[in-house]
Parts: C-alpha cells; sequence; structure tokens
C-alpha cells in the first residue's frame, strides 16, 4: 500500500489544485493538476466524519470539534488550497457529524441533531432553532439532508422542504437530494430524476443559478452523470465490492474518493486511480475557483 506522505512534484504545474480527503485517521491533503495526482499527504490528525470548502476556508467535522483553517493568499493565490502549511484551529462547536458552508456562513450538525451557524466574521456559534429530532446527514449550501428530509437553513431555524430518508444533498446550481428510494431535483417541486436508492450526489460548485455544469450521484455500483442541458446517464464504474464512492469535487476535470481511500480523477471515458493509504473515507471537498451561486430556488 503507497504511504500517505508519498511526495512527487509538481513544480510550477499550471491547473494545479489541492483536494482535502476527510477519513478515520485524518485529512489528507492531494495535490492535482488535471488527472494526474501529485504529491499527498497528512495535514491534519483526527477522526474526520466530513469536510467542506470555500475558495479559502477549509472546515472539518470530527468526534472532537469543528475544526477550520483560513487559507493564506500569496504567490499561489489562483490555485485554491495550494497552501502546504495549514493549522487547523478548534471553533467550539463540539463533537459534529457534518458541516457545510452557506455563502461564506459556516454550519454544522451534532450527533444529536443541533445545528448552527458561524458567520465568517464571528467566533461563536448560534444555535439554529429546531425540534426535529433528525439525525442529519449532509450540510451544502443553506440545504440539510435528514433521515427525515430535507430542510432548508432559513432566518434563524429550519423549515421542512420535503422527502424522507435522504442521504445527501447539493445546492449548486439546481438542488439535488439522494435519497433511500430515489434521485430528486428541484424544480416544480421535488422530481425523480433517477428511480432506486442513491447515497452520494454532487455538482459544480462553478454551476450558474437554476442550471447544473455537472453533476454526478451514486447508486449501489453504479456513478451516474449529467452533463450541461444533458440528461444523467451511467459512467463507467470504479469499485466492486462493498467499496463505494463517497464524494466528488470538480475542477479541471472530476475527482472522486472512495470509502476505502482511492482517489479517482476523470480521464476520457474513464478513471486514473490512486491509492491515499487511508481507509474509512467520507468525502472530499475542493476549494472552489468561484464562489457557489447559490440554489436559485424558493423550497416550500
Amino acid at each position: 500500500m503507497d504511504s500517505i506522505e508519498e511526495k512527487r512534484v509538481f513544480g510550477d504545474r499550471e491547473g494545479a489544485i489541492t483536494a482535502y480527503v476527510a477519513s478515520a485517521i485524518g485529512v489528507v491533503r492531494v495535490r492535482v493538476a488535471g488527472d494526474t495526482v501529485g504529491e499527498f499527504g497528512l495535514c491534519e490528525r483526527c477522526a474526520a466524519r466530513d469536510v467542506a470548502a470555500t475558495r479559502r476556508r477549509i472546515a472539518v467535522a470530527t468526534d472532537e470539534d469543528v475544526r477550520m483553517v483560513e487559507l493564506e493568499d500569496g504567490p499561489d493565490a489562483d490555485a485554491p488550497g495550494a497552501g502546504g502549511d495549514e493549522t487547523f484551529a478548534e471553533t467550539g462547536f463540539g463533537p459534529a457529524v457534518a458541516v457545510g458552508f452557506d455563502g461564506d456562513e459556516l454550519l454544522a450538525a451534532g450527533p444529536d441533531g443541533r445545528l448552527a451557524r458561524l458567520p465568517a466574521d464571528a467566533d461563536e456559534w448560534t444555535t439554529l432553532e429546531s425540534d426535529t429530532g433528525a439525525a442529519v446527514r449532509a450540510i451544502d449550501g443553506g440545504l440539510v439532508g435528514t433521515d427525515a428530509g430535507v430542510y432548508r437553513v432559513h432566518g434563524g431555524g429550519l423549515d421542512h422542504a420535503g422527502l424522507t430518508d435522504v442521504r445527501d444533498v447539493s445546492a449548486a446550481g439546481v438542488p439535488l437530494a439522494a435519497t433511500g428510494n430515489g434521485l430528486y431535483k428541484l424544480g416544480n417541486g421535488w422530481m425523480t430524476a433517477i428511480e432506486g436508492a442513491f447515497e452520494t450526489v454532487a455538482a459544480d460548485p462553478r454551476s450558474p443559478r437554476g442550471k447544473l455544469e455537472r453533476a454526478h450521484a451514486v447508486s449501489g455500483d453504479e456513478i451516474y452523470e449529467y452533463e450541461i442541458d444533458g440528461e444523467w446517464t451511467a459512467r463507467k464504474g470504479v469499485h466492486g465490492g462493498d467499496d463505494r464512492v463517497v464524494g466528488f469535487g470538480y475542477g479541471d476535470t472530476v475527482y472522486a474518493v472512495t470509502e476505502r481511500g482511492t482517489f479517482l480523477s476523470a480521464v476520457d471515458d474513464d478513471w486514473r486511480t490512486r491509492t491515499l493509504g487511508v481507509t474509512d473515507v467520507t468525502g472530499v471537498a475542493i476549494p472552489a475557483t468561484a464562489a457557489p451561486t447559490g440554489d436559485g430556488h424558493e423550497l416550500d
């Protein structure tokens, strides 16, 4: 198995970006350029349950606290996440199972269902009013996916927005929800995009409001792909047995990670793979080259 401290040099390769992979032993920083994986190594030791990113911030949900790092501007400012000396700091939230950014505002959920927000210019969390009692499974933008359905962060609280048994949500462009009985998109209410049990869904955060640029979803051993103005189509699989893709990221190409620690980069109709040497992977986050555009819909 490859060491997670492996180094492969990019030099000044144009288009290089950094992906952050959450795993049971910590956060792995992976340097990529196009479909090529460069150096990678552990940058934060913790039991990482979830990871999220904006252009200049990385947040990690851990069993002890939500940890966050501000990525410094500098000569590599046009290469998001290009750092290398990130120092994650505790935020005082406590144990967390999910994190996500709604614009510049950080949202987090605890194992007891508590949800709170941390504005970019604040140092104290504000708990959102909620009596849902639901188990939070995912946060993206202002959407919260739970075993009781999708909730929308509204003012100081949460509004139920429909569906049940939600495993993952994506807010960019057109809101999407992966549930136990289908993949849904938001139009005139929630509409079925694909039938079946889905676990993971993601869309390119650069998608313009009301439109999907690129999106991916996982159902069992199947990976589905959506390209702009297109339809959902099955993409060549990359895993077998009980391994599965648990997260996607977007740059010049599409990236993904599996639960057993394989990092994937799309090339033509196939995937290039690289073993990171970690297991119990929970997700991947890549600082976006532009701010998310919001969901563009009202959730009734």
